[in-house]
């Protein structure tokens, strides 16, 4: 029998949302609070007694709950249960697949609020973005070490989210460690990672399945990879035929990171080129350095919260209209957005006006393509914050 917990009581007819699986509990939906330690585990009630579910709790979040199990009994075999449960469906997903870099644990997406788990190889990265999953960092990496057994774990709790929980951010070797760089695969190709300073986890795995849409897509393209990190989608163009691909970031290291990238690939150098600058800059920039027929742009979030909402519509239109003014006839341009604030229904908008202002012709062929280890739990459809549009332009 496990022990009990504290009891936190939901507002009369604030509910609802919990008895649907939703995992966030607002701070203005609390009636009764029990007197605990910020971090810890509640058993959370409705105004008539009914158990809706156990939640870890920080008074200082504005999101002050995070249910992490919707059943009756101890909430820590649920929580194991769903990291199994989570870790068992990648391993059927990549079983038959070359790939060796994947998403294990996606948060909410697996019912897991406030862990994210990617597996490099045979080194796992965890994430932990709220007070709850920090204070319980000792029994996930136990339970991760359990299962998986990896040669090392390392942690790089990073997220904008760990400030509104009142927490620093964290980077280094939690057991064991891995000197140098990290040599992983993905669909046959090969990346090197560094998990120490880079974006992200070290690679932007949510986009796996958009670059293999590229790498069909490649073939006899001249390509502008805008906002290119490592080169993940100037490789995987440049893999699938493209004549020449050009990278544009302005983070020069990730740049060097692309050249290794193309190398440890077999791509002549001759098809590569590297421009470290702003991409708004580039895209303004005449003459270019090559005429384009494919252009990418993945840009990091312009809308990190709702107060940036305007300024990160007029960056996203301009960005995309710079694109569609240099696009021939017949040319592709892949468009993302990885802006929670922005959803699907309003990037369209915004690509739509900057086709109107380039006064172009375009037709969606394809929307984002889902990774499948980033599932969206149907209950939190606030995960699915990614984004893509592939337009054919006339």
């Amino acid at each position: 029998m496990h022990s009990t917990y504290p009891t936190l009581t939901i507002k009369p007819d604030l509910d609802v949302h919990l008895k649907n699986r939703h995992h966030a509990i607002f701070v203005s939906a609390v009636d009764r609070i029990p007197k605990v330690e910020d971090g810890s585990i509640v058993e959370v009630k409705s105004s008539r007694g009914e158990f809706l579910c156990y939640a870890t709790w920080n008074s200082k979040a504005y999101i002050g709950g995070r249910a992490i199990s919707f059943e009756q009994g101890d909430p820590m075999v649920s929580l194991k249960k769903n990291i199994e449960q989570a870790i068992k469906m990648r391993s059927a997903l990549f079983a038959k697949e070359d790939t060796t870099a994947y998403r294990l644990i996606n948060a909410e997406g697996d019912g897991i609020p406030g862990l994210v788990v990617d597996r490099y190889g045979d080194v796992i990265v965890i994430q932990l973005t709220t007070l709850g999953m920090d204070r319980l960092r000792s029994w996930v990496c136990d339970i991760l070490t359990e299962i998986l057994k990896p040669k090392a774990i390392f942690e790089k709790s990073q997220s904008p989210a760990r400030k509104k929980e009142g927490l620093e951010f964290v980077e280094g070797w939690v057991t064991g460690k891995v000197e140098g760089v990290l040599e992983v695969r993905e669909r046959g190709l090969t990346y090197l990672i560094s998990l120490e300073g880079s974006q992200k986890t070290g690679l932007f795995l949510d986009q796996r399945e958009m670059r293999g849409l590229v790498r069909l897509l490649g073939e006899n393209r001249t390509v502008l990879d805008v906002c290119s990190y490592v080169g993940g989608f100037s490789l995987n163009a440049l893999m699938g035929g493209a004549k020449c691909a050009d990278a544009v970031d302005y983070d020069s290291l990730a740049l060097t990171r692309a050249e290794e990238h193309m190398a440890r690939n077999g791509i002549p150098k001759e098809k590569f080129q590297k421009f470290s600058m702003d991409a708004f800059e580039f895209l303004r920039k005449k003459p270019l350095a090559h005429p384009y027929d494919f252009i990418i742009l993945d840009p990091p979030a312009f809308a990190k919260r709702s107060s940036d909402l305007e300024p990160a519509k007029k960056a996203y239109t301009d960005l995309n209209r710079l694109a569609f003014g240099i696009l021939p006839s017949g040319g592709l341009l892949l468009t993302c957005s990885c802006s929670y604030q922005i959803n699907p229904e309003l990037f369209q908008t915004i690509v739509f006006h900057a086709a109107k202002q380039a006064r172009r012709s375009v037709k969606i062929l394809s929307r984002h393509r889902q990774a499948l280890d980033h599932p969206v739990n149907l209950f939190h459809p606030e995960g699915d914050y990614l984004k893509s549009l592939l337009l054919w332009v006339e």
